[in-house]
């Protein structure tokens, strides 16, 4: 995957992109300790920095909700959403709505060539929901 985007191959690319893929919507602190696992000492700026490439190359995807710090997950190339507990702040991947979307389509594009359309859905889990009755 690395040289398929010109990327050199290193220890901290594989690590970060082994990270991303096994721990969707994570953190860069939680990123951080899954490579330090794996590697040992690699510092804050390293990681940093090889997630700012991997999403240059279009490896990874970063997002971030409204208060909350960046993530990173591998699912890149469609057009999803997430949905984000109000409460506990987990995240989970939502396809694109079916049928008529009248939101997905701006009502005035202002010249702009869309090709990406944003939506966050806020609730809560089901785990929260249980505990946080409405």
């Amino acid at each position: 995957m690395l040289r398929g985007v010109a990327l050199r191959v290193t220890r901290p690319r594989l690590a970060a992109l082994f990270a991303v893929h096994d721990h969707p919507h994570a953190d860069t602190d939680s990123i951080i300790r899954v490579v330090r696992e794996d590697l040992g000492e690699v510092s804050h700026q390293a990681v940093y920095d090889v997630l700012r490439a991997l999403t240059a190359a279009g490896l990874v995807r970063r997002i971030q909700p409204a208060g909350s710090p960046a993530r990173y997950e591998s699912r890149v190339g469609d057009n999803h959403h997430h949905v984000v507990c109000r409460s506990c702040g987990a995240i989970a991947d939502v396809d694109c709505a079916v049928g008529t979307t009248p939101c997905l389509t701006a009502s005035d594009d202002h010249g702009f060539a869309i090709d990406e359309a944003e939506v966050v859905y806020w609730g809560l889990c089901p785990g929260c929901s249980t505990t946080h009755p409405s």
